[in-house]
């Protein structure tokens, strides 16, 4: 009973490290892949062994003992027909010591270095050997692991999965033709066993074609099961919202005709596309996404006027109170004149601020929410919900964009995104949703300059703040990021707050970080807004939400701690009026090799989109998805920039099999996901 128990145990232990790796089921041993390989497929002579490259011996154990200087270790002496060798351990347990007894025939596993008894292997991988052994056919694969899980053991598992799972193909014959894909059974041998002389370079470079045909297969996994959400999307009923039949009650063209400027023609195409979706009885699940300062507002303006025409209310749904207090004013401007009612909904109103919003969204007075994530709380009641815009979606998690679509029956959603989203992440991860881009700016505005500074000329930049916000201007000074602290962060703008009053006396200097209360951050931003404060530094609160035409030079300090779509949205705040805008990135020397790459892409580029292509490359997807992929995995063999080319055609595989395969679908989306189908729910 006693030994049925410790089994039980130890299988527990095993699973928790297996879980640790990924692996939950046998099937995740299969796709559990080597990282490199080992050769023992051949034996090197002692005498020929190279310096510095691991090589197989094999020989006789001359001699074996236990030494103590300068500390415990167990030294093996073995030989072949060719020469000596030092087998040097300095932690091994008696069966080690044991195993390698005097006139043992033992194979030894490593690097052979200069020792001072002539060629040493240390802690080498070695067996001993009874009787005619045969070398192995296949390079030795070695997997990435866990503490207290030894490759032999994991090695063991691996084998034993595979020799019982379905490898047969998930795919269509004359899928794997068309493009030129090896079987799958094929490609899982190939990687798991590959032959002496493979293509070393195509297998640890993942280019052989095995490693394609494995990263197509990841790649479709994913195309199927946001392609799957899609469809079963389509499936859903929602209110189908088209412009009013009389004239007088289509807000939306009156807002259009009162506009002071005219809508770019990308403006008008992405509204053309939310257009004819929320006309359809399906519920809308769309990104918007565009540059800075590219127009997106007006467009979801335009999309919230469609749902009150239609008797319906929209809410509108920002990360922080300045974007959502950005939100409320750019709504207020072009919503109260035609007659409409905004609610402002946010954690820092007092009680009977909230009660009085709450009221009048559940009666359905007002017509249009905004706020932040209070918006989604428990206690907030729309009595017609039609539609849900979230801005910067990345930043909120599955769940709480999920809530606040509930919140109606089966709203229409609209996620917008001023940071671009590179065209393969897109086509990959957002293959969920529909997507639209405003990929032009609007005329008249005017590309900010960009400038490199040293730490050393900061007098030199003090001297350029002085003189632009004496001409009129207004400036903006971001601190510092520091991740490891966000109080030295907090005391690092506090400080350069009191340096930059001290220099430049004569302007009135404001400060907005983090931890100000909502109603002083409030108050800091109508000053600026304003024109009461000349220079206002700040930490990167400051970069969404914030739009001050007369703002139009920003410093970045230490610039070279800053990520690619940071400092280019940040670098947007300013450049929003008729004056030529400058951003001057002040960077502390030396510069590593990557702050180099990433300060020389921001000072090349202005166009958002070419940023964003450079910053995938440089730092991956995890950036741009955000809460969006929380607790869900990212792709572990496709690489979106080396890889892009497998993905328009994972897309295009995906609709064959999910209209004309289903079964092949499905069998599909159970050998790479398993029971975690379920890639993305909002």
């Amino acid at each position: 009973m006693r030994k049925a128990s410790a089994r039980s145990s130890g299988s527990r232990t095993v699973a928790a490290k297996l879980n640790k790796l990924g692996i939950r089921r046998e099937f995740d041993l299969v796709l559990h892949l080597p990282l490199r390989y080992e050769d023992e497929t051949r034996v090197t002579p002692i005498a020929n062994t190279p310096p510095g490259l691991p090589v197989q011996v094999e020989g006789t154990v001359r001699s074996t003992e236990i030494v103590y200087r300068p500390k415990r270790q167990l030294i093996s002496r073995i030989e072949d027909s060719t020469g000596e060798l030092v087998l040097r351990f300095f932690n091994f347990y008696g069966s080690q010591a044991k195993a390698l007894e005097p006139g043992a025939t033992v194979r030894a596993f490593g690097e052979v270095r200069t020792g001072f008894f002539g060629g040493e292997m240390i802690h080498p991988r070695f067996r001993a050997l009874h009787g005619a052994t045969p070398l192995p056919t296949a390079l030795t694969p070695i997997y990435p692991t866990t503490d207290g899980l030894a490759q032999a053991a994991l090695r063991r598992k691996i084998e034993d999965a595979l020799a019982h799972a379905q490898l047969d193909d998930t795919l269509p014959e004359e899928v794997l033709k068309r493009l030129g894909l090896c079987g799958f059974r094929e490609a899982v041998d190939t990687l798991h066993h590959p032959r002496p002389g493979a293509d070393e370079e195509a297998l640890s470079g993942r280019t052989l074609p095995a490693w394609m045909r494995m990263k197509f297969d990841e790649l479709l996994a994913q195309q199927l099961s946001m392609r799957k959400h899609y469809r079963e999307r389509k499936a859903h009923r929602a209110p189908a919202l088209e412009p009013p039949v009389e004239k007088a009650r289509r807000l939306t063209s009156a807002l259009i005709g009162r506009l002071p400027f005219q809508l770019t023609q990308a403006q008008q195409r992405t509204w053309r596309e939310i257009e004819r979706d929320l006309a359809q009885p399906h519920p809308m699940h769309r990104l918007l996404q565009g540059d800075v300062g590219s127009g997106k507002t007006v467009i979801a303006v335009l999309a919230a006027l469609r749902a009150v025409e239609n008797g319906l209310q929209a809410a509108v749904m920002a990360p922080t109170e300045i974007l959502a207090e950005q939100h409320l004013r750019k709504f207020s401007e072009w919503l109260l004149p035609l007659g409409l009612e905004i609610a402002w909904l946010t954690g820092s109103q007092t009680k009977k601020e909230r009660g009085s919003a709450r009221a009048a969204i559940a009666s359905g007075k007002a017509a249009v929410a905004i706020g932040t994530h209070a918006l989604f709380q428990e206690g907030v009641k729309f009595r017609s919900l039609g539609l849900a815009v979230v801005d910067e979606q990345h930043r909120f998690g599955v769940a709480q964009r999920l809530a606040l679509r509930t919140k109606g029956e089966e709203s229409h959603q609209l996620m917008m995104s001023a940071t671009p989203i590179p065209r393969t992440l897109s086509m990959s991860y957002c293959a969920d949703l529909d997507v639209s881009v405003i990929d032009e700016l609007p005329p008249g505005r005017k590309p900010v300059v960009t400038k490199l500074f040293a730490d050393s000329r900061r007098a030199e930049v003090v001297r350029r703040i002085r003189e632009a916000c004496g001409d009129g201007g207004q400036a903006y000074w971001v601190c510092p990021l520091i991740e490891e602290s966000e109080q030295l962060q907090l005391q690092t703008a506090l400080d350069t707050h009191a340096r930059l009053r001290k220099e430049v006396p004569e302007l009135d200097v404001g400060l907005i970080h983090g931890r100000l209360k909502p109603a002083e951050k409030a108050q800091t931003m109508a000053a600026f807004q304003t024109g009461r404060i000349d220079l206002l530094v700040g930490t990167t609160v400051i970069e969404v939400g914030v739009d001050v035409a007369n703002a139009s030079l920003m410093v970045i300090e230490h610039a070279e701690r800053f990520g690619l779509a940071q400092l280019h949205q940040l670098r947007g705040r300013v450049g929003r009026g008729a004056a030529q805008s400058v951003c001057v990135l002040l960077y502390q020397k030396p510069l590593g090799e990557a702050a180099r790459k990433r300060l020389r892409v921001i000072f090349e580029n202005a166009d958002g989109f070419v940023i964003a292509h450079e910053d995938l490359k440089q730092r991956g997807p995890g950036e741009y998805l955000g809460a969006r992929q929380s607790g869900e995995p990212l792709l572990r063999f496709a690489d979106l920039a080396e890889d892009a080319d497998l993905i328009e055609p994972a897309r295009a595989v995906a609709e064959t099999l999910l209209a004309q395969h289903p079964v092949s679908a499905e069998r599909h989306l159970e050998r790479w996901l398993g029971g975690r189908a379920d890639f993305s729910r909002a």
